[in-house]
């Protein structure tokens, strides 16, 4: 920085938003709401076993479309592999790096070698389950070939930027989404509870649980597990959002924020990505001055408001600032009721769009459409005509409708979400 720039202020870059892809629905609803990357697992190598993922063939559609949107595509290799999950990596790194994956999500070092060697000019991008908790760290890892490091969620503000000093490859830092209770995700409760290994990509949320104690004369007795008096879910973490901390992150100079959630619905993803894109929009805005003091820049209040509307647990900004206690508990419920759901997903824009009924919509009710910024547009349903244009009173999860509403949802784009105050249900 020069000292013209020092006097006015310097506007750093706007990092990367990443976003997860559970399946191809998922991939095109993030696209839609501005994600600048995508991260999907294949069938094999992967964590998140139970996400749905893509097989070759959806792979290589994926990345296709992904590319038409110039928007990249990085596929997790991340299972902590063992001796039998080598067979088949090579072929399939090579298939990968042939339909132009823009990067591989690894933890393992003995997948991350093979990677180097197959596949050397493919990036790779160290996982959060390496836990890269400090520079020395980082170092090696960069040293040992990696492009960017997704460093674990267990550091603070202060822990990012002194990494950051120090270490010239890029670096991605997870701002919002699902919080495990284990160190970066090693966790063996799973494996050992229901005999799904976590690190193997098919955990069970045991964290999730509500516990007792059953003594053991006393069968059927359950005596409850309380860390104080508020419940029993006593491993339940609330859900992290870095959302009111987006300009020192930016300002720290990290290169990517990652969201979480590749088992989540399109709702989630899409509502999750459309703010925190609004966010950095903003950021991005603001004059080289605002930039002087990043801890004194305050995000507009709607932001959160939205945001509030797609969590599933309450929200926590974990170790940014300090140790996490137990106000970052859910002791109460394994989720909290979701103040909105969704109603449809539009599939062919036009004067009355199509859509797929994802919850049952009656004539007459009122609901939002979710623009891909920050706007809503309200409407009421008059009438909806089913494939074979008859009209219909109910439409029921599963079926298209065309939608006619006031006013006309003609501005409503293809995989746009419309959405409803919610009935106190839980929603993931």
């Amino acid at each position: 920085m020069n000292e013209k720039e020092s006097d006015i202020g310097y506007s750093p870059p706007i990092p990367e938003l990443l976003a997860p892809a559970g399946n191809l629905e998922k991939l095109k609803t993030a696209i839609h709401y501005g994600a600048d990357a995508v991260y999907l697992g294949g069938k094999a190598f992967s964590l998140r076993a139970k996400a749905g993922n893509f097989n070759i063939d959806e792979l290589q559609q994926a990345v296709k479309y992904a590319h038409v949107q110039r928007v990249k595509v990085y596929t997790t290799v991340n299972i902590l592999a063992h001796n039998r999950d080598l067979a088949g990596l090579d072929a399939y790194l090579m298939t990968l790096r042939e339909m132009g994956i823009d990067g591989v999500i690894i933890s393992d070092p003995g997948i991350l070698a093979r990677a180097r060697s197959i596949i050397p000019e493919v990036p790779i991008h160290l996982s959060t389950q390496a836990n890269v908790t400090n520079y020395d760290a980082a170092a090696f890892w960069e040293q040992q070939g990696a492009r960017r490091l997704n460093l674990a969620r267990e550091l603070s503000l202060a822990e990012i930027r002194q990494i950051r000093k120090k270490i010239g490859c890029e670096l991605e830092i997870f701002v919002h989404g699902a919080l495990c209770i284990s160190y970066s995700g090693r966790c063996m409760l799973s494996s050992y509870m229901t005999e799904r290994d976590a690190n193997q990509g098919n955990c069970a949320h045991p964290c999730r649980y509500k516990y007792a104690v059953i003594e053991e004369k006393r069968p059927g007795e359950y005596f409850p597990v309380e860390e104080d008096e508020r419940g029993t879910y006593i491993f339940n973490s609330k859900d992290l959002c870095l959302l009111e901390h987006l300009p020192e992150l930016v300002a720290s100079g990290v290169d990517s924020l990652k969201i979480e959630g590749r088992m989540k619905s399109i709702f989630y993803v899409g509502g999750v990505v459309r703010i925190y894109r609004a966010a950095l929009e903003y950021l991005r805005l603001l004059p080289p001055s605002a930039w002087r003091k990043p801890e004194k820049i305050e995000m507009p209040g709607i932001f959160w408001e939205e945001i509030v509307k797609t969590g599933t647990r309450g929200t926590t900004d974990n170790f940014i600032h300090r140790r996490p206690g137990n106000k970052e508990m859910l002791y109460h419920s394994s989720r909290a009721v979701q103040p909105v759901e969704p109603v449809a997903v539009i599939r062919k824009t036009g004067k009355r769009p199509l859509v797929e009924i994802r919850n049952v919509l009656q004539k007459g009710e009122r609901i939002e459409y979710m623009a891909s910024g920050i706007d809503l547009l309200p409407v009421t349903v008059e009438a909806m005509h089913n494939e074979k244009k008859e009209l219909v009173d109910r439409a029921n999860p599963g079926n298209l409708v065309y939608l006619t509403t006031s006013p006309s949802l003609e501005t409503a784009e293809d995989n746009g979400i419309l959405r409803r105050e919610g009935k106190g249900i839980f929603t993931n």
